[in-house]
């Protein structure tokens, strides 16, 4: 997804949401995973045993979320300065890391997304999962 297609995407979003549905600050604290092996179940998706593959799959264009402890899932839409989520290389720095961000949350038809303006904390990779679960590059 190009720049401007990324940025036309997110406005359309907020100028089409309804007011209940309007947009609010908030701040989210949780790891960064590629939403695909989460959601879908297909491999371990968190972690040091997930990182690679997490990755890849962040270059690869697969969307990127935070899940924070409740195991709530946040789209990222946008990066601090950056408007290209797909393939984006700053998100792929900071993959499986536990961050906590600032940002303006959107919720629609029961999805959160979320419009990073500032990582307010990055405590790097703490979930040491590839002890319990080995290195799942390709899954289980």
């Amino acid at each position: 997804m190009s720049n401007r297609m990324a940025a036309l995407a997110a406005a359309l979003l907020a100028l089409t949401a309804p007011a209940a549905m309007a947009q609010q600050r908030v701040s989210v604290t949780g790891e960064i995973v590629d939403t695909w092996c989460n959601v879908s179940g297909l491999m371990f998706g968190l972690g040091t045993a997930h990182h690679q593959c997490a990755v890849w799959c962040t270059l690869g264009g697969i969307p990127v979320s935070i899940r924070d402890a409740e195991g709530r899932f946040y789209i990222l839409l946008r990066i601090e300065e950056d408007e290209q989520n797909a393939s984006n290389p700053r998100i792929a720095t900071i993959q499986t890391h536990q961050v906590t961000v600032d940002g303006e949350l959107i919720e629609r038809d029961g999805v959160r997304y979320l419009l990073v303006t500032r990582v307010a904390d990055d405590k790097g990779v703490i979930n040491l999962t590839h002890a319990e679960h080995g290195i799942q590059p390709f899954g289980h």
